[in-house]
């Protein structure tokens, strides 16, 4: 009879997990995952930086609002204005909006840096906390927090973006124990490469910002840029958007969604690279990669 009484409680929870928070929606993982759960039944807040943007995502048929995570009044605005939607409540939000900030650790700027931690963690952890009364008051909630491969692993030349996603990871497992009995869940996910717009912009970023041609690390420069210029949406190893979706649905309707969901072979790779490899042959293995 409890576990009836379980099943049936777990069962009208999900009924009740249909308005959903997303960041991020302009392309990519966020649109594809707003698209999806639309089509799911969910309701979606598609939120997206540029207010161009909210107009794309009405053409598309999502209900859409701007969301900068770098201005404290536009994240306070679009909650505001969900919650009014939804008679205050939310169910879910999935934290996807970030970027990557190529570059040598020693050719980044301090406020290069500081850019990078404003988007990728600080906005990200202002969003969630204003969410979270509204989850706690529910006595329910699902949280994701979108990672990457590089929060697990270190690469060269993406020290920003390394740093951001390694802080992601900490404040996450930290802020999941911090919910421990809440009815709150709390979940990551860290794709390896994914088809999407993401190294457009990360090498914009690189070419705004980096001198090459001072830099001690131009020849290595040159390989990267050639890497982004050839690679934006293709390769043997590289996911759909599609691949992300599915472990955000898993994260958002299991009665037990993982703290940890690996997306693409090579995330599986250097994940259990890294427990059995001394750090010396895994930073030669990654150096070369």
């Amino acid at each position: 009879m409890v576990k009836l009484t379980t099943a049936i409680a777990s069962k009208n929870l999900m009924k009740k997990q249909t308005n959903i928070l997303i960041t991020g929606c302009a392309s990519g993982m966020g649109l594809h995952a707003a698209q999806t759960l639309q089509a799911r039944g969910y309701r979606v807040f598609a939120t997206v930086r540029q207010s161009a943007d909210v107009n794309k995502l009405h053409h598309f048929g999502l209900e859409s609002l701007r969301l900068d995570l770098n201005d404290s009044a536009s994240i306070q605005t679009s909650v505001a204005e969900i919650l009014e939607r939804t008679g205050g409540k939310l169910d879910a939000l999935f934290n996807n909006a970030g970027y990557g900030q190529p570059g040598a650790i020693e050719d980044l700027s301090r406020e290069l840096i500081r850019q990078q931690f404003e988007t990728n963690v600080f906005g990200l952890m202002e969003l969630t906390n204003i969410v979270l009364p509204i989850m706690r008051k529910q006595g329910y909630g699902r949280i994701i927090n979108n990672s990457s491969l590089l929060g697990l692993v270190a690469m060269p030349y993406r020290g920003a973006y390394n740093a951001s996603k390694f802080a992601l990871e900490g404040l996450t497992d930290t802020l999941r124990q911090e919910l421990y009995g809440s009815g709150i869940k709390v979940s990551l996910i860290e794709p390896g490469p994914i088809a999407s717009k993401f190294r457009a912009s990360a090498h914009a970023a690189y070419v705004g910002a980096i001198n090459a041609d001072q830099s001690v690390h131009g020849k290595a420069y040159k390989k990267m840029a050639a890497y982004y210029s050839q690679n934006q949406g293709h390769g043997l190893l590289m996911q759909s958007p599609a691949a992300v979706t599915r472990k955000l649905i898993h994260a958002l309707e299991s009665k037990r969604p993982k703290t940890r969901y690996y997306v693409g072979l090579p995330t599986y790779l250097l994940a259990l690279a890294k427990q059995i490899l001394p750090t010396r042959l895994l930073d030669s293995l990654l150096c070369k990669l």
